[in-house]
């Protein structure tokens, strides 16, 4: 669905990607973590159209996003992290805008407007920077697009809002559809995502489903000194130590993604090495 093959892009002072690749197929929720940046925005943006290789190539969909055919733009959606809306009511913003995306489902995105609590007597302007982020994303989510792009969504969301946002998501995907978060919040995709891409510097530091690493890693807390002097990761905490080890008992563990992000961005020779074996 979303094809990426050696692509190079770079800022007039600074290279951003220099040889990256990656596939993303339909079906998956794709968490695409990393610091602020670090070249999350940049990726969207160049699988979006809106930014343009300067070597390499993108397909999405069977397209080249750059080239901006219309068969291309009514199947994808992107919610940037800054973004402005005109100042008009709801409906408006539905009536002018829904046109361009034939799979829009009215009652779809009014449930959702719903589900987050948005006062519909207000034009845009009139709402806070989280309330049109919601606006936003209930739209992008009802344009029922094959590709969903969103970067930084839970930015500016309340913690009532996040588990709404969480719960939106999680019920909207299905097997012909792709979406891609970018965030540094990892806390925020814990219970979401089904696959983790970690990325650095331009540079893919992890990709692994979920399954996969909590089949091969465990996370708990230890009070063990000698398995946590053997930990693939450690990280002290009020109780005891958090840790990364190898999953030796063959069951499913329960992922703490923030840990694993610090343990992939300080340790990742150590945590990549149980999956290269």
């Amino acid at each position: 669905m979303i094809q990426v093959q050696n692509l190079h892009f770079g800022y007039r002072r600074k290279k951003i990607f220099t040889g990256l690749s990656l596939k993303l197929e339909p079906g998956h929720i794709y968490g695409l973590l990393g610091k602020n940046g670090t070249g999350k925005s940049t990726l969207l943006r160049n699988i979006a159209g809106l930014l343009f290789p300067q070597e390499g190539t993108i397909t999405v969909l069977g397209f080249t996003p750059g080239k901006r055919q219309p068969a291309f733009l009514q199947d994808i959606f992107m919610v940037p992290e800054e973004f402005h809306l005109p100042d008009m009511p709801i409906e408006h913003l539905v009536k002018y805008h829904a046109p361009f995306y034939p799979k829009f489902n009215e009652d779809q995105f009014n449930r959702y407007i719903t589900e987050f609590d948005i006062p519909r007597s207000n034009t845009m302007q009139q709402m806070s920077y989280g309330q049109k982020k919601k606006v936003l994303i209930s739209f992008g989510l009802a344009c029922n697009t094959s590709v969903l792009l969103m970067d930084e969504p839970t930015n500016g969301l309340d913690i009532m809002s996040k588990s709404q946002f969480r719960k939106v998501i999680a019920g909207c995907l299905d097997e012909n559809k792709c979406i891609v978060i970018s965030t540094h919040q990892v806390k925020d995709l814990e219970s979401l995502i089904d696959r983790v891409t970690i990325i650095d510097e331009g540079r893919i530091l992890f990709d692994q489903t979920v399954d996969n690493i909590t089949n091969r890693l465990s996370f708990h807390v230890s009070y063990d000194s000698e398995e946590i002097k053997q930990a693939l990761f450690r990280e002290p905490s009020l109780r005891g130590s958090a840790v990364i080890t190898r999953n030796m008992q063959g069951g499913e563990s329960k992922l703490d993604l923030e840990l694993l992000y610090k343990a992939i961005v300080l340790n990742g020779n150590a945590i990549q090495s149980v999956f290269n074996a």
